[in-house]
């Protein structure tokens, strides 16, 4: 697109002009052919500039659907739904329309892991036996309302 109001013709006009009007028109002419040069490396560039960036929402929109697993050709959908990608607007997108691919989300809480079971197991044991504040105070009770010795050790059997 350029915003050009003359003729590629107008640059080789022969007409005759003195010698220090025509140094100004050799200026000119480098003036235009260095904004014409100009206007076509920026229309490269910008065209350049949209592909990369095409390329790059669409691998973002890959990589969140391959760890969904959705179906990779959702990727047209929901780039036409989506002008700012990124991850957090894609699996917006998802939880919205999943179920046109048959992505069901799951609000269940999530599964305790094998070594989080293990370490609640490890927790009961230590506390099943543990004195609680009550049982603790119902032993104090017990030992100091003890008349004898025999009294005193069965208690402290008991306990064990």
């Amino acid at each position: 697109m350029s915003n050009n109001y003359w003729d590629d013709e107008d640059d080789d006009l022969d007409t005759e002009v003195s010698d220090s009007q025509m140094d100004g028109s050799d200026l000119l002419k480098k003036l235009r052919k260095a904004k014409r040069n100009d206007e076509k490396r920026i229309k490269e560039l910008t065209e350049q500039l949209e592909t990369l960036s095409k390329a790059q929402r669409e691998r973002t929109v890959k990589e969140v659907l391959e760890k969904k697993g959705v179906n990779p050709k959702a990727v047209r959908l929901i780039l036409k739904d989506i002008d700012d990608v990124s991850e957090e607007s894609v699996n917006n997108w998802l939880e919205d329309n999943g179920d046109l691919f048959g992505l069901t989300q799951t609000k269940d809480a999530p599964q305790a892991s094998e070594m989080d079971r293990a370490a609640l197991r490890q927790q009961d044991v230590i506390t099943q036996g543990a004195i609680t504040p009550d049982r603790a105070e119902d032993l104090n009770l017990r030992m100091d309302q003890a008349d004898n010795l025999e009294d005193f050790l069965s208690i402290l059997r008991s306990q064990e």
